[in-house]
Formats: structure tokens, sequence, C-alpha cells
């Protein structure tokens, strides 16, 4: 188990520098000016060039690798080592002015938001986006457990096929499609919520729901495969003909196995929905991460694009290694 942690963490670094470089040459492309004004002005040439040599967008690997050093923590661990980090704190303090302030992972500023740095950014908006897929992730495991039971009691029976329908519409209809009849039903015809709302406990259920439908609709199949194939298993004949009861047939004993191939899916399932889902955000106006993304492709802020893939990645490659540690835990069999 120690074995698998580590090596995971030390992939973790190489597989992070293969997502920056494919992200930023992709993003480098992105037609647009980063340095336009949201009114799509230019600066004067001569502020168009400081600002170039400032953020280094004069050329692409002059800007790789200076976000390189900074993102990584390589300069933060140079300057203190080198001195030149209490170097710039004295001269800050003679000059009468507050110490620059210093990040180990610095994700650069928003060219975008002119007075706010991508760390900031991230700090507000990834709580935001986590109580957004956390609850997601909790609805659709209570509706996707609960349907795929259901449907594997009693296999072509109504109840089945009518899991089977809704697994199947939950898997079809985008989430653009399900948020916007949401929005119409009950906000716009019943009165119920404000749009757009954010702030309160109740204005997560809409958002969650939407979100949470896709994976409901993949738990509820997953589930009901698994429990039906251990349901025909020797051990749960067994467990029946010593008299033990339905209830505890099916959730202490089936359910238990059954969960496994779930318990694999939810690891990218949680990083997905608790970076957030960028369609989602935009249709209920949530200020996660997924609305800052849209905005920086749209006005190519290459560093809060990079900040956001790669706080992605960092979480998806977190979540599958946590999934793979439960996973062990559970199924002791599995090495």
């Amino acid at each position: 188990m120690l074995g698998l942690i580590l090596r995971r963490l030390i992939q973790l670094p190489i597989i992070l520098a293969v997502i920056y470089t494919l992200t930023l040459t992709l993003a480098w492309r992105i037609p647009g000016n980063p340095l336009e004004n949201p009114e799509g002005r230019r600066p004067a040439p001569e502020v168009v060039a400081a600002m170039k040599a400032q953020y280094r967008l004069d050329s692409f690997w002059s800007f790789y690798w200076s976000y390189l050093d900074n993102a990584s923590g390589i300069k933060f661990l140079r300057d203190t080592l080198s001195g030149r980090a209490a170097e710039q704190a004295r001269a800050a303090e003679a000059a009468g002015l507050a110490p620059p302030a210093r990040l180990v992972f610095d994700l650069g500023p928003s060219l975008q938001y002119r007075d706010q740095r991508v760390n900031d950014i991230i700090a507000s908006a990834l709580p935001v986006s986590m109580a957004l897929g956390a609850t997601a992730i909790l609805i659709a495991l209570v509706l996707g457990v609960v349907a795929g039971v259901a449907g594997a009691v009693k296999p072509n029976s109504f109840a089945d096929f009518l899991t089977l329908a809704i697994a199947l519409i939950g898997i079809s209809l985008p989430t653009f499609v399900i948020g916007a009849a949401l929005l119409l039903v009950f906000p716009v015809l019943l009165g119920w919520g404000r749009i757009p709302s954010w702030g309160r406990p109740v204005d997560l259920l809409l958002p969650a729901f939407t979100l949470s439908l896709p994976f409901a609709a993949y738990i509820a199949r997953l589930t009901r495969l698994g429990m039906i194939e251990q349901l025909q298993s020797d051990y749960i004949r067994t467990a029946r003909a010593k008299g033990l009861s339905e209830t505890s047939v099916l959730f202490k004993h089936a359910l238990k196995n059954a969960f496994l191939p779930v318990l694999s899916y939810l690891g990218p399932a949680a990083a997905y929905a608790m970076t957030g889902s960028f369609v989602v955000e935009r249709v209920f106006v949530i200020p996660g991460m997924g609305q800052h993304f849209v905005n920086a492709v749209q006005n190519k802020d290459l560093f809060l694009i990079i900040g956001v893939v790669l706080i992605y990645a960092s979480m998806l490659i977190i979540f599958n290694l946590i999934v793979d540690v439960l996973y062990r835990w559970a199924d002791p069999r599995i090495e």
C-alpha cells in the first residue's frame, strides 16, 4: 500500500508537467489578445511592449520556463536558499512598504482580473465548486444505489425497466438541457428560488441535482449489474438458507461486493464534480471554477487557464489514488 502511494506521488509532478505543456501549447494558439481590456480597446504600443516583457508573453518558451519556475515552487526555494527573499523584504521595509507576498506555488497574475492573482481566484472559487460537487456526488450515490438495488431485486420487472429508462435519460440528456428545464419549472413557473441566487444552502439543490444525474445514472447501472451478479452467487443462497432477513442479505452481503465497481468509478467522478461542471456553473451563474475557466478562455487569460487545469488535474490524480487505496482496503485480495 505504501509503495503504491509513493509511486503515485512520484508520478504526480511528471504528469502535471506533461499536462502543463499540452495546455499551454493549446492555450497559446487561442485567437485573441490577452492584453486588451474588457471593452476590447488595446493599450498603446509602448504599454503593450512593457506588459509583454513583464508577463513574458513575447515568446512561448520564455513564458513556458518562467511560469514553470514560479508554479513548481523552484523559484520560491531558490530565493529562500539564496537569501534574495530576505533582501527584498528588508528593502521593502526600509522604503516603508509592505514586504512582497511570497507563494510557494505561484500561479501568476490574472490577465483578465488585473488586480488579482490566480491563487486568490482559485482559493475563492474552489470551495464553491467543491461544495457543489460534493453535494452532487452525495445525491448521485443515494439515487444511483437505490435505483440499482431496486432494479436488481426483480430483473426485467416494471421497476427494472423504469430504472433503466431513467438512467438512459440521465446519461443522454446534456446537463444544460436539464438545468434549463429545472430553472423553468421551479423558479419561473412555481416561484421556488431566485435566478440567479447563491450563498444559501438551498441554492445548492437545483445545480447539484442537475450535476448529479449523469453520475447517478451510471452508478445505477453499475449497481444493478453488480447486484444481479452477487444475488446469483452461492454465498447469497447460503445466507438465505441460514434464515437471514432479505434486508440483511441485500445491504450487508450483496451490496458490499457489488459496490466495488462503483467505488472505482467514484475517483474520476468526484474529481470532475468537485472541480465543478463548467456548463452547470454557467447555467446557474455560480461563482465557481467553471465560471472563471470559461471567462479565461474567452479572454485568453493564460495564467488562469493553466492554473485551473493544473488544479483539476491534481485533484483527478489525488482522487484516483484515494479510490485505489479504498479499493484495496475494501477487497484485500486485490494487489
